[in-house]
């Protein structure tokens, strides 16, 4: 299974947040071990980084994205992600990228915090908990 993490779960993990840090841990030792693979949008790094860095300084969010990247594969974010993004129906246009990526790259699902920000029918859309269940179950 390929996966799209979306920007609320690596920073749960990345700055330990209460009470979403052990769920999304769960999420990156599954990627970890290798039972799915995971993914970053190319359009979040800099947001990761921006946050990262005021939360935890320079060098520490250098650190952790460089050690995200040996975990994850980058999800390309081209001309056709955001033609995507500009024609689906979100409130939040960062979602709408994220989804575009999701489609674009052929991933099988978001996992998110919000399932609620992502109004589609053609990909699925999982919190933590949902992923963690259906991996138990194959």
């Amino acid at each position: 299974m390929k996966i799209l993490l979306d920007t609320n779960i690596i920073l749960d993990y990345a700055l330990e947040r209460k009470p979403f840090f052990s769920l999304s841990e769960d999420v990156f030792e599954i990627i970890e071990n290798q039972k799915i693979v995971g993914y970053v949008s190319a359009s979040t790094i800099s947001d990761l980084y921006y946050i990262i860095r005021k939360s935890k300084g320079k060098e520490w969010a250098i650190i952790f994205l460089s050690r995200l990247f040996n975990l994850c594969q980058i999800a390309t974010c081209d001309r056709k992600v955001i033609e995507l993004a500009l024609q689906a129906n979100f409130k939040d246009f960062e979602d709408a990228i994220q989804y575009g990526a999701a489609i674009v790259n052929g991933l099988d699902a978001i996992v998110t915090r919000n399932p609620q920000d992502f109004p589609v029918n053609d990909l699925q859309i999982l919190t933590c908990d949902r992923l963690m269940q259906i991996i138990a179950d194959s």
